[in-house]
């Protein structure tokens, strides 16, 4: 059931985002079906390491199909009455007034137990009734509630409470992993500056950090997006990013800048530009032959370039067209990168972007794969 990684014990298949908003909406579908039926709901556990958006993630899920949302971090839990709720006497009974976080109107809605394993054993054995049948003995979830939580990975440094099996098999598990092609896209909706979305692109590994995750990158970002010639406040930089990043990660992002690689060419200069040779083709030749082809500034011209078209839904026209064309055609683009951004084109919902096949050469690539 569990994988290990670097001490870490995750639950469920790793995946990046993409591929857990999938699982969750899909286990959400089949959890209603199951409801009209009168069966058991499946609860899901996201496991990840800290900061990579497991919570905005499932809040965003809640958003996007218009459910109720109610929240809990039962790490904050000091008694069980902060669970189940607080007794008193009616008519010579004793009974239990429920938490004020507890759903009382019919769903659909999630109720998201946020970091369920930093709570201590005490509050876990009795999150499990509550996982098993979607009620306690002091109250009940609604119809059309359901039970999504997360949890960071056993072992390793994280100051978590393990669960046993008892409590582990009442859960459907997925490992949300750090994805750059996937944070990127949501970068891109998000409105991130795209210089910093190009340091990402670039240097992948340094979001999984001690300090430095997607969450604290994105708060350094927004702390510097004001900040229009970053080559003239570096001082300032390195003093902003020291607050919330680890020293690697400053070191990159200054290096990323005196390379001037966050000036990168954008898409929307190498699909209009009227000479390409010239004005893209060199432009992106001399920054990237080097003493090694730095195939990493490669492919995140590549991303960058298939987010702006599929994100917009551009609908290019001849001369633009005939730009992508150029551009996948680059001799400085190796085969792999190449092949993956014209699959990632032509898959597009954006059915304009298949006018990209209309070149022999390219559309000579995509056959020799099949």
């Amino acid at each position: 059931m569990s994988n290990q990684k670097h001490n870490y014990v995750f639950y469920g298949m790793e995946s990046n985002s993409t591929e857990v908003r999938t699982f969750v909406e899909h286990i959400i579908r089949t959890n209603l079906s199951a409801e009209e039926r009168g069966h058991k709901k499946s609860p899901i556990c996201i496991w990840g390491t800290h900061g990579i958006g497991k919570t905005e993630m499932v809040q965003q899920i809640a958003e996007n199909l218009g459910y109720k949302w109610s929240y809990i971090a039962p790490a904050q839990f000091e008694e069980m009455g902060d669970l189940v709720g607080m007794p008193s006497v009616e008519n010579g009974r004793t009974v239990f007034s429920s938490p004020d976080w507890v759903p009382t109107e019919e769903g659909p809605g999630i109720l998201l137990i946020d970091d369920v394993n930093r709570a201590d054993d005490r509050i876990l054995r009795g999150i499990m009734q509550l996982l098993q049948n979607y009620e306690l003995i002091s109250w009940k979830l609604p119809n059309q509630w359901q039970i999504v939580l997360t949890a960071n990975p056993d072992g390793g440094d994280y100051s978590v409470t393990p669960m046993d099996d008892a409590m582990l098999t009442r859960m459907m598990h997925i490992t949300m992993n750090f994805d750059p092609k996937a944070w990127a896209v949501w970068a891109e909706k998000a409105g991130v500056d795209s210089r910093c979305i190009n340091f990402v692109l670039t240097y992948p590994e340094i979001a999984q950090g001690k300090q430095t995750t997607p969450r604290s990158l994105v708060q350094f970002f927004q702390s510097i997006e004001n900040i229009k010639n970053f080559s003239e406040e570096l001082p300032l930089i390195q003093m902003l990013g020291s607050s919330c990043l680890d020293e690697e990660t400053i070191a990159s992002f200054i290096a990323f800048i005196q390379q001037n690689l966050s000036e990168l060419i954008t898409p929307e200069a190498i699909t209009k530009t009227k000479n390409f040779d010239t004005e893209v083709y060199k432009h992106i030749k001399g920054i990237v032959q080097k003493e090694v082809l730095r195939i990493d500034i490669i492919a995140t011209l590549c991303t960058r370039l298939v987010n702006y078209l599929t994100l917009n839904n551009i609908k290019p026209d001849k001369d633009e067209i005939k730009n992508i064309q150029s551009f996948i055609k680059m001799d400085i683009i190796p085969n792999d990168l190449r092949l993956s951004m014209l699959q990632d084109l032509v898959s597009s919902p954006n059915a304009a972007l298949k006018a990209v096949m209309t070149d022999p050469a390219v559309a000579m690539l995509l056959l020799q794969k099949m």
